[in-house]
């Protein structure tokens, strides 16, 4: 016992000397006086030139050294430079092996970063070329290095280390890189921070100003908050963060905007957790809350929690932030979004449960999934009522309009065709999307329960269903896109059921020419990615029928009896023909042949009349080409000159339709007087038809009446013998 004492007194007395020897040493030793060697020394061991304008000064309780106006020039120009700069640590600590800075001051420092034309920057030269190979550290057997193999645990008990205060003021970084004329400055940076401990809260403040020239941009912020962590340095704690960051310039159209982060947030290494707690962002008058876990930071993380994005008008946001505006036709359109959902599901995929999602009077409620693993995504969300026209632009009043389209031709003409379908992106996609909506109006047509359903896989996309109602009837659709080569393929079939064609081509296009129930099937094939390509290669068919409907504003009766007066010789006396031709039953085939619809057995039935015509469409160049035919198969008019005849029955009284659909619908049928040649000769025949049934018909009488008088003659004789 009584050596392990003398030796802990030798050990102590040998403390007490060497704490006297400092004390003395830095009495006595004057640092100013070693500026010229401490300045050689740095000259010789790197390439900066040290200037130690001002006083340099230790202490000793605290342990502490003081530097001012320091310099240091790199080839000729400042790299870097402060103005004073303290270390304290309390002596004491040190004895007790459990450091605690005093105080850290930095204060005035200055750096410049700069790259040149060649993207070397200059803090690269610092330290001189090595004059010779460094000498590997690898032994002849080929082990490595101690440092390499030695064990890197921790071990041991963890450091307990202290700081009293931390201070940084007016410091600034300016960064030049000449090679792109980008600058970046960092000034008046400044942090604060005070009794920092490891495993208890210490308040943390910091304050900086960032300016860039490439774009034109600068941010005043400003954070405070508290910071914990622990003495393994594995958990780590904020709480009361306040971040503020004013900025502005060209990103923002020249605006000021403000940005602001506030809430908690927890980490753990060991157990590989986190929590967002009351967090909330804001940009402009965007602001989002939130709280949320994530257990594990591997490759599967499990995330839970929810997100809030409070009602927020984003035609405001994009004013705020500098943003050219969205014009819509209704101006209150996109005044009032809104997002909110619960996050949940197993590791590795995150489930959004209780999604809703709010555009202005349209709410949208579901739910959806992202598996990290394939980057799949599932949705199913449904709608109440949308206005799609509302978010179109507002249409152009006066010439503006007029000279609108041609305008927009010409742009169309001289802006290169893009492609349709990301290929790329669309074969890595995996989906499973069900989407429903009340009622939606777009291009002014009504469309109630409508139901989408979209797969997508290995580059094959899917609309297994598009379906609603529509105009008193009903539509459905299925989509393929094989996306798997470089010219994509797709299938396209549809179904019209009983859709009213009057209101539908009202609503879409004010064209009020036809109506009836529609009934439609589609089957068509294409390939390509350009909206060109597509129609080229389009092949297919479209069968159709209407049902009890009539050609408005185009009265086909009045066309034929006017050929059937000019057979007759006789003028219509009629005035008050109407404005439409009922028709009950009209059918036919389209055959798609690339931008062409060619059609051969267009048929109706009218009154008294069979309509029979065939004829083609041109897409690309919105023209219609069809000869129609009106059969007479029985009286048609009240008009005496309209009279069918022996002479006109079954005779085709032609009509042609041809022009530009997309400009005068009403005025595109009219009597085909070139083709009414051929029609005199069918009247020609019947007429000769006639007359020779005629001559028979005389033959045949005059013949039954002779038989009937010679008869008659020989009955009479015949029975005058028997009376007499």
């Amino acid at each position: 016992m009584k050596a392990v004492r003398y030796v802990l007194i030798a050990i102590v007395a040998l403390i007490i000397l060497a704490v006297v020897a400092v004390a003395i040493a830095m009495a006595v030793i004057n640092p100013n006086d070693y500026k010229p060697q401490i300045e050689q020394a740095v000259e010789k061991q790197t390439n900066l030139d040290l200037v130690l304008e001002g006083d340099i000064g230790w202490s000793f309780i605290p342990l502490g050294l003081e530097l001012n106006n320091v310099e240091a020039n790199l080839e000729g120009s400042r790299f870097v430079a402060l103005e004073q700069l303290v270390a304290q640590v309390d002596f004491w600590s040190l004895i007790a092996m459990s450091p605690k800075v005093d105080t850290f001051v930095l204060s005035g420092l200055d750096a410049r970063l700069e790259v040149n034309e060649q993207g070397e920057g200059n803090w690269t030269r610092i330290m001189p070329e090595p004059t010779g190979k460094a000498e590997q550290p690898a032994t002849e057997t080929g082990e490595k290095p101690a440092a390499e193999t030695a064990d890197t645990g921790t071990g041991g008990e963890p450091l307990n280390f202290n700081v009293q205060n931390v201070q940084i003021t007016n410091a600034q970084v300016h960064y030049t890189d000449k090679s792109t004329g980008q600058a970046v400055t960092l000034e008046n940076f400044g942090v604060n921070a005070s009794d920092i401990t490891l495993g208890s809260e210490f308040p943390l403040d910091i304050s900086f100003r960032v300016e860039t020239t490439k774009p034109a941009f600068e941010v005043d912020g400003s954070i405070s908050a508290r910071l914990a962590a622990n003495e393994a340095l594995n958990d780590f704690a904020v709480s009361g963060l306040k971040a503020v960051f004013d900025m502005s310039g060209e990103p923002f159209g020249g605006k000021s905007v403000t940005a602001e982060l506030g809430g908690s947030a927890k980490a753990n290494l060991e157990t590989e957790t986190a929590t967002l707690s009351g967090f909330t962002a804001s940009l402009a008058n965007l602001s989002l809350a939130t709280d949320l876990s994530v257990k594990g930071f591997g490759e599967k993380p499990a995330i839970s929690g929810k997100v809030n994005i409070n009602e927020f008008s984003l035609k405001k946001l994009l004013s705020n932030l500098g943003q050219p505006a969205i014009e819509t036709s209704d101006p209150d359109a996109l005044s009032a979004l809104a997002f909110s959902t619960n996050i949940g599901g197993p590791a590795g995929k995150l489930e959004l449960g209780d999604l809703t999602l709010k555009l202005d009077d349209t709410t949208f409620n579901g739910s959806g999934s992202y598996t990290l693993a394939n980057s799949g995504i599932v949705f199913n969300l449904q709608g109440d009522k949308l206005n799609a026209d509302h978010y179109l632009p507002p249409e152009a009043e006066g010439a503006e309009a007029e000279s609108a389209p041609a305008g927009e031709a010409s742009t169309a003409q001289a802006t290169p065709e893009s492609d349709l379908l990301p290929l790329e992106t669309l074969r890595t996609l995996l989906l499973d999307v069900k989407f429903g909506l009340g009622e939606l109006i777009v291009s002014n047509l009504t469309i109630n329960e409508i139901k989408a359903s979209t797969t997508a896989k290995n580059g094959l996309l899917k609309v297994d269903e598009f379906s609603g109602n529509l105009y008193e009837g009903s539509f459905g659709a299925n989509v393929t896109i094989d996306a798997r080569t470089d010219n994509p393929k797709w299938t396209v079939g549809s179904n019209v059921t009983n859709v009213q064609t009057l209101p539908l081509l009202t609503d879409l296009a004010e064209v009020d020419m036809l109506s009836g129930g529609a009934n439609l099937k589609v089957n068509a094939t294409t390939t390509g990615n350009r909206m060109s390509a597509l129609r080229k290669s389009a092949d297919g068919q479209i069968s159709f029928n209407l049902a009890e409907g009539q050609f408005r504003k185009m009265n086909l009766t009045r066309m034929a009896c006017q050929g059937i007066a000019m057979v007759n010789q006789e003028s219509l006396s009629t005035n008050d023909w109407g404005t439409s031709t009922p028709f009950n039953d009209m059918r036919g085939t389209l055959n798609i042949n690339g931008n062409m619809l060619n059609n051969k057995d267009l048929v109706a039935s009218l009154a008294g009349m069979k309509l029979e015509g065939d004829g083609s469409v041109d897409l690309e160049q919105s023209l219609l080409d069809y000869e129609v035919g009106l059969r007479i198969v029985g009286e048609i008019h009240r008009d005496e000159a309209c009279r069918v005849t022996e002479y006109v029955q079954d005779v085709v009284i032609p009509v042609e339709c041809k022009g530009n659909f997309s400009e005068d619908p009403a005025g595109l049928c009219s009597f085909d007087g070139s083709r009414f040649r051929d029609t005199l000769k069918t009247i020609a025949a019947n007429a000769a038809k006639a007359k020779a049934r005629k001559e028979v018909d005389k033959a045949k009488t005059e013949a039954e009446e002779k038989v009937k008088e010679k008869i008659g003659e020989e009955l009479g004789d015949k029975l005058k013998g028997l009376f007499n």
